[in-house]
């Protein structure tokens, strides 16, 4: 028997021996066979789920535990969840921070999740970050580069708020980001850098200037002169939408490219502003990955809540790749949506229109009942890993992982 786990009140974790563990796509519950999950991976956490009774299988019934708490993993980057926890709300249950919950379970007297590994995480391991050398990495930086507001803000990004692609710029090695706009064309339900005053807590401050271009430069050629593979990325979880930038971001690009040809600048963004993204283009990206949860254009809306249609973002897209620019999406997965019937449909023509180079896998973080009431009703799903096997069947040519790879 796979077991299931649960947590008390002080949030100890245990496991309930003779409960069958449960998983969730969307709403439907489903037990959890061996073949969908893998050992928790080094780097993976355990969370309670406040306000949340922990449900387990009797007999085909999903029954609670009564009293005791629904326990999730939280998953190191490059592993893509499958199935959600099993839990039922309690009466004025708090809205869940934003995490990417995943199904966890005892089996074989070890802790096992519901996921696929989907890219070899080595750079982006969490050994590799949080070093007790970072403040003094931060300060040679400061003094390589001093005077410059974005040097100071990827300081506070690395130190504050532990963000991996900010310190990679301390760290002087591969990708780096390099934010630049604190304005949107969005209005995200999972945005991690502005949410409403009602809804859960931000996990980081948004950036509060909008950097020149010769800010841009000197962080941006400094970084691919000194790094190992070096990318340098605008759109980070700190900013908004980074094409709304363009300008500065074209000049940018200019000066860097006057002082250096090495390495590679991506773009991160929504590709919502088309004339934007040709801007910045024009100026001599070199890959650009675009932020998506749907094919269909009324649930892609019920997240992004955008002043841009789903056609603005496939004409980004096109002209990207008519001027040779490595075009990867975002893919922000939920169990129980992207895998529905209707959306699968949708993916396949929006892959065979657009083109794209690669799919990156983003597990979604957001409450999972509060983010199914804001999306339409669909169909049945089939299952992440269903989903991710018909796309590699159809489209054998797109690669599919979790990260920006140096080209």
């Amino acid at each position: 028997m796979i077991t299931m786990l649960y947590a008390d009140k002080n949030g100890e974790i245990y496991d309930a021996p003779g409960c069958q563990a449960l998983g969730r796509l969307g709403d439907s519950f489903k037990a959890i066979k061996p073949e969908d999950m893998i050992p928790l991976p080094d780097g993976a956490e355990l969370m309670f789920l406040p306000g949340r009774d922990a449900l387990y299988l009797d007999g085909g019934v999903p029954r609670k535990l009564k009293g005791r708490l629904a326990v999730a993993a939280i998953l190191p980057v490059g592993y893509t969840r499958t199935m959600l926890p099993a839990y039922e709300c309690r009466p004025q249950s708090p809205q869940l921070p934003l995490y990417g919950y995943t199904a966890a379970a005892l089996y074989n007297d070890e802790i096992y999740v519901a996921a696929v590994k989907s890219a070899d995480n080595t750079k982006w391991h969490p050994y590799r970050y949080n070093t007790p050398d970072l403040k003094k990495r931060v300060a040679r930086v400061k003094r390589d580069l001093p005077d410059n507001r974005l040097v100071e803000h990827l300081a506070n990004c690395s130190l504050s708020w532990h963000c991996c692609t900010a310190q990679n710029l301390f760290y002087r090695r591969w990708e780096a980001g390099i934010p630049v706009s604190p304005a949107c064309n969005a209005n995200c339900l999972g945005c991690i850098s502005l949410q409403p005053a009602e809804c859960c807590p931000s996990p980081q401050n948004r950036i509060a200037f909008a950097p020149g271009a010769e800010e841009i430069a000197v962080v941006g050629s400094y970084h691919l002169t000194h790094a190992p593979d070096p990318i340098i990325s605008f759109g980070q979880g700190c900013e908004g939408e980074p094409s709304l930038a363009a300008d500065a971001i074209a000049a940018g690009i200019a000066l860097i490219r006057k002082k250096t040809a090495r390495g590679q600048i991506n773009i991160n963004t929504n590709a919502g502003f088309t004339q934007g993204i040709k801007t910045i283009v024009d100026a001599g990206l070199t890959s650009m990955r675009v932020s998506i949860i749907s094919a269909l254009p009324a649930t892609y809306q019920a997240y992004y809540q955008a002043k841009y249609s789903l056609e603005d973002v496939k004409s980004s897209i096109a002209y990207a790749k008519r001027r040779g620019v490595y075009v990867s999406l975002n893919l922000l997965l939920f169990p129980g949506l992207n895998d529905r019937g209707e959306e699968q449909a949708a993916w396949h023509a929006f892959l065979e229109e657009t083109g794209v180079d690669m799919i990156q896998l983003r597990n979604l973080n957001f409450d999972p009942d509060a983010f199914l009431a804001a999306m339409p009703a669909g169909g049945r799903p089939a299952g992440i890993g269903e989903f991710i096997r018909r796309i590699h069947d159809r489209f054998p040519a797109i690669k599919v992982g979790s990260f920006t790879e140096s080209l």
